[in-house]
């Protein structure tokens, strides 16, 4: 018998059903097993299947009595089964023609009988079938046909028993999922119960990834709230246990001082009422109840202030009903604030006083600002006139949301009004004598007034306008008054006037306007907007900042002549040395030791005018620095080592430096000056007694100093501190002039900080001070921080090559000084070299190319005139690439900017041994000099 829904093999529907449950090809599972040798057994058969049916073949999950296997559709009797409401029965196969060929009967297994029920899906659909087989003819009884149609169910229930878990292992793994990448906190505790059936404590079972972040506590599992946090609050387990009790869920916000923090909270029972667990769902809410209740306590002050006033104020909404009411609503209406938000207009005015209202408060509605006077009446029955003003408020979608109420009580001014027109007859005379005194105002006054419309068009200016510019009126009105300003500051003047289009007054822009004659006039402005129109008045300040100007000229006049005075106060002091030494050294009977005496005190005194030409060139940022990238923090240990003995003893200096190191790139030798010098000035301010520290820190910006911008960095601070008696106010800002000292006389030049502050500067930092008297100072170096080299090894920095100077060599000397091209030469000819002196640069590349192969190095000065030193090198460079340049200089801007040239270079003053050593290593790598190469090729043509 044909089921109702009919069998139909390729039916995408029945498919669909077969696939869902996910059976096929699987691997044997027991339960089928079971099932289809429990069929065998009750029907007395040997043999047993569940199949299933496919598109196009016969898929046997479970088999008894043979092998399981796939086989074609016609092989098979299942597909008739599945066509039959019920069971089919075929007691002997080779009887009926249909069946007695099949190759299933007719080989092996060699069938006689076949009984099969179809497996249905509860939608209907036949998906496959259990059936029952045997070598002989035979025959079911009802009993056996009963328990096979029973077991079809079994395989049926089976399958939905199947799908469900893996439903439930699908869900189980989702929940899994979210419970470790839920953001908000979750955990399972077990509540644990006092001898008083009170909630005491409760133990954590399992948490989240998140629980750790919302709370900041970790490894809680198997370990109790209590352990954890001993001052959490008993009100938590209270709530918490009548959850467990009762089963009923919570949520609550509320505050966990023990955690300091604020949670949302949602906790509800689970596994049963027995075993007293519940799940707590919940968040951090800190950040948020921080913001309402600053939010709070700002709408209580503005509520204070609201009701302190004697203005009514309220928000009406879009619906027309009252959001907001302060405390005078209770004095105009008789109801307090509370009983008035929630209510509409129409309720609390009345239906004939919202109709007078109505138009403006549709036109508030619409977005425009509107002020009318109407007709109040106040509980005690009294009329009154009030000055209302209906204000729209726009959302953040830019839609107006409501309109603001804001009523003055002009009773008393209407009053006032009236008076004033009754004595207006009376006052006219007086106002026009007002007008007149105004107009002599106009007139008379020294400032420089001008009234322009809101394009900016002069309407009108007074005399003074005039005077000052030369511009008469005709001449100025209905022009831009941008106009009467210098064209390069008319941009800056439209940018510091645009205030004035937006309502708002503008004070002291200076601007330089130009006047009838073509000159220029310093003008300080204030422009006030009023009624439509812009009123400038300005006060004429050219006198006044020619003055200030020539004050500054003035100042820097008297930086000049303290400069030159201390330069040549200490020079003085130098030469007087000299002279002096040079006068005893003429004279023909000096003892030995005496002469080596004074020559050792000029020797001494050479290097005290160097050094102080150095800080004159430090302070002036013109110094020729060597910068490398080195190690600060290394650097820092070794000077710290080397304070003690210019501190002293009772000075204790202790470092406070970063784990990792910090690379700076800067000259190495001046840093180490710099430092050298604030903790001399430290020493000195703590009178050789006291504390020194030594602090960097790294990866910091540099603030603003001193009036100069600061920059984001990185930056290194090294901040050297003393104990000592700080710097007075007075003298904190001129520390770092040149000479500027506080030392007595003989102690000290001044030039310390300025050597300091000009190599910062150099070094593309700034230095800092702080100091309060008593307190102490702290000198703050900020030096820009750079990535560490590609191999950060630290190196001996005063490790030197010590070699014999080479002796012999061909040197090109260009020197512009004849005195020092004759003694330059001197030396070198002394040293064993042949010098070839020329006076410029033009003149030595003239040399070299008439004789291209005779020098071994060229020693050239920087400073010349024509062609420098500098851009001869950068010829040579490039034209003789395998020629070696040193260069030489006392001083050299290009040499201050650029210390990157890479070429080498010899300070001013220098000694004969410095100068052997430089050229030594500038021509070594060339192999034989070219005057002993010369000699020995003469030989062996002898």
């Amino acid at each position: 018998m044909p089921r109702p829904s009919g069998f139909e093999l390729q039916n995408p529907q029945r498919l669909a059903a077969l696939r869902a449950y996910a059976i096929l090809d699987t691997p044997p599972e027991r339960a089928f097993d079971e099932i289809a040798e429990m069929a065998a057994q009750a029907c007395g058969t040997p043999m047993a299947h569940i199949n299933f049916i496919d598109a196009d073949r016969q898929w046997i999950k479970a088999a008894v009595g043979h092998a399981p296997q796939a086989m074609p559709l016609e092989s098979g009797f299942c597909t008739e089964a599945m066509r039959t409401d019920g069971i089919l029965i075929l007691p002997d196969l080779t009887a009926a023609p249909d069946s007695a060929g099949n190759v299933l009967v007719t080989g092996e297994p060699h069938l006689r009988f076949y009984a099969g029920v179809a497996l249905v899906t509860p939608d209907g659909w036949a998906i496959g079938t259990l059936c029952v087989l045997d070598r002989e003819p035979r025959h079911l009884t009802d009993q056996q046909a009963f328990v096979l149609k029973a077991l079809a169910r079994a395989v049926m229930t089976q399958l939905e028993s199947r799908c469900a878990e893996a439903a439930l292992r699908r869900n189980e793994e989702r929940d899994r999922s979210l419970f470790a990448f839920l953001n908000a906190g979750f955990c399972i505790v077990e509540m644990i119960f006092g001898a008083d059936d009170r909630a005491v404590d409760y133990c954590f079972l399992e948490v989240n990834a998140a629980f750790e972040r919302q709370t900041g506590l970790a490894d809680v599992v198997g370990r109790t709230m209590r352990e954890l946090v001993p001052g959490h609050e008993q009100h938590w387990f209270d709530l918490y246990g009548q959850v467990a009790r009762t089963g009923e869920p919570v949520r609550f916000e509320q505050q966990a001082a023990g955690l300091g923090r604020w949670y949302d909270v949602h906790a509800y029972r689970v596994d049963g009422p027995m075993r007293n667990r519940i799940a707590i769902l919940f968040n951090d809410i800190t950040e948020r109840r921080r913001s309402e209740m600053v939010l709070q306590a700002r709408e209580a002050e503005l509520r204070l202030v609201a009701d302190a006033m004697p203005v009514l104020i309220a928000f009406i909404d879009r619906s027309l009903v009252y959001q907001f009411a302060n405390a005078a609503y209770e004095t105009w209406t008789g109801q307090s604030p509370a009983d008035v938000v929630g209510r509409t207009v129409v309720d609390l005015l009345g239906p004939e006083a919202f109709e007078a209202r109505r138009p403006a408060i549709a036109r508030a509605l619409a977005g425009e600002e509107i002020r009318h006077e109407w007709a109040w009446t106040f509980p005690d029955g009294g009329s009154r006139t009030a000055d209302t003003r209906y204000l729209p408020r726009r959302g953040p979608d830019g839609q107006v949301d409501g309109f603001y109420v804001f009523a003055h009580d002009i009773s008393e001014r209407k009053r006032v009004e009236e008076l004033l027109q009754s004595r207006a007859e009376r006052l006219e005379a007086q106002v026009a004598a007002q007008s007149r005194d105004r107009d002599r105002v106009w007139t008379l006054s020294p400032v420089l007034k001008l009234v322009s419309d809101r394009d900016g068009r002069v309407q009108s200016v007074n005399p003074s306008w005039s005077r000052a510019l030369g511009w008469s009126e005709a001449e100025t009105l209905g022009r831009a008054a941008l106009d009467f300003i210098a064209e390069p500051e008319r941009e800056a003047a439209g940018a510091a006037l645009r205030p004035l289009c937006e309502g708002r007054r503008v004070e002291d822009v200076e601007l330089a306007c130009v006047t009838h004659s073509g000159d220029r006039r310093r003008v300080l402005w204030t422009v006030v907007p009023e009624d439509g129109l812009f009123y400038g008045f300005g006060r004429d300040i050219t006198e006044q900042r020619q003055a200030e100007e020539a004050l500054r000229q003035s100042q820097k006049l008297e930086a000049i002549g303290q400069l030159t005075g201390g330069v040549a106060h200490d020079f003085n002091n130098l030469l007087t040395i000299i002279r002096s030494s040079m006068e005893f050294l003429r004279r023909p009977d000096l003892a030995e030791e005496r002469r080596r005496r004074y020559l050792d005190a000029v020797s001494d005194t050479v290097d005290r005018a160097a050094k102080l030409t150095g800080q004159l060139l430090a302070f002036a940022r013109r110094q020729a620095l060597k910068p490398q990238v080195f190690d600060i923090c290394a650097r820092l240990r070794s000077i710290a080592d080397m304070l003690d003995s210019v501190t002293g003893a009772r000075i204790h200096v202790t470092i406070d430096l970063p784990d990792a190191p910090r690379y700076v790139r800067a000259d190495e030798s001046q840093f180490e000056t710099a430092l050298i010098n604030m903790a001399v000035n430290a020493r000195d301010a703590m009178d050789g007694e006291g504390g020194l520290t030594l602090r960097l820190d790294g990866d910091c910006p540099m603030p603003p100093i001193r009036g100069h911008a600061g920059a984001k960095g990185p930056f290194v601070a090294v901040r050297v501190s003393d104990t000592g008696a700080g710097i007075p106010a007075p003298d904190l800002g001129r520390i770092f002039e040149p000479f500027f000292t506080t030392k007595e006389v003989g102690k000290g030049t001044g030039l310390g900080l300025s050597q300091v502050i000009g190599f910062a500067k150099q070094s593309g930092g700034d230095i800092d001070v702080a100091s309060a008297l008593g307190g102490g100072t702290t000198f703050t170096l900020y030096l820009p921080q750079v990535a560490a080299p590609a191999a950060a090894v630290e190196t001996g920095r005063d490790a030197q090559v010590e070699a014999e100077p080479q002796r012999g060599l061909c040197i090109l000397v260009v020197e512009d000084n004849l005195g020092v091209g004759r003694f330059c030469t001197q030396i070198l000819e002394d040293l064993g070299h042949a010098p070839i002196w020329t006076k410029s640069a033009e003149e030595a590349l003239a040399e070299l190319d008439s004789t291209p192969d005779r020098f071994d190095v060229v020693f050239s000065d920087v400073v010349m005139p024509g062609m420098g030193g500098f851009a001869l090198a950068r010829q040579l460079q490039t034209t003789r690439p395998d020629l070696p340049v040193v260069l030489t200089s006392g001083y050299s801007h290009v040499l201050a900017k650029d210390d990157t040239h890479g070429f080498a270079l010899v300070r001013k003053p220098y000694s004969a041994a410095q100068l052997a050593q430089v050229l030594y290593e500038a021509a070594k790598g060339r192999g034989k000099p070219r005057v002993q190469r010369v000699a020995a090729d003469s030989a062996a043509l002898d």
